[in-house]
Parts: C-alpha cells; structure tokens; sequence
C-alpha cells in the first residue's frame, strides 16, 4: 500500500499546497496523523478522499516515505490515484 503526495501547485490563503492521498482511507488517516495533521482535516469532495498539506508539509510527508507524484509528469498514475480516492469517497472498496 502506498501514501501519495502530489505538486504543491494549488494556491489558497498566500501559500502553495498539495493533495495527500492513499490506498486506502485507513492508511490516509495513519499517515496524517503522523504528518501532525488533524482528522478534521480530512476532505471527502468530489475531488476524492484526500488532506490537503502545505509546501513546507510535502517534504516531511516524502521523508516519512510518501511517493512524490506529479500532475505534470505522472499523468496516468495521478488519474489512478485520484479515481481510487473518489470511490473511497463513495465508500467503495478500492
């Protein structure tokens, strides 16, 4: 099983974030947790199942072991991953 964190590309607030995703939601949740990250945190939009985590986060997130993906580069495994974090959402088994 594996956690995801893709580019920190979206801006809100004055900073850059990006999506942190999993295999699964149990996984999802462990990761957060370990990253300092509140379960209220937790989004379950049409986007998929998902933690947002700020610029200076993805670093810690990779080092901890997360697979760097890029929207721009990983094309294909972007759209896996975040199809597998929508029928999470929907509460389908991935």
């Amino acid at each position: 099983m594996t956690v995801y964190v893709d580019d920190a590309v979206t801006l809100w607030r004055g900073r850059r974030w990006a999506h942190l995703m999993a295999d699964t939601l149990d996984e999802l949740h462990a990761f957060a947790a370990r990253l300092g990250i509140p379960r209220r945190a937790f989004q379950n939009r049409t986007s998929g199942a998902h933690y947002d985590v700020p610029a200076e986060l993805r670093d810690a997130a990779i080092a901890l072991g997360a697979t760097a993906i890029s929207r721009h580069r990983d094309r294909e495994l972007v759209h896996a991953v975040i199809r597998n974090a929508r029928a999470q959402g929907r509460g389908e088994a991935p």
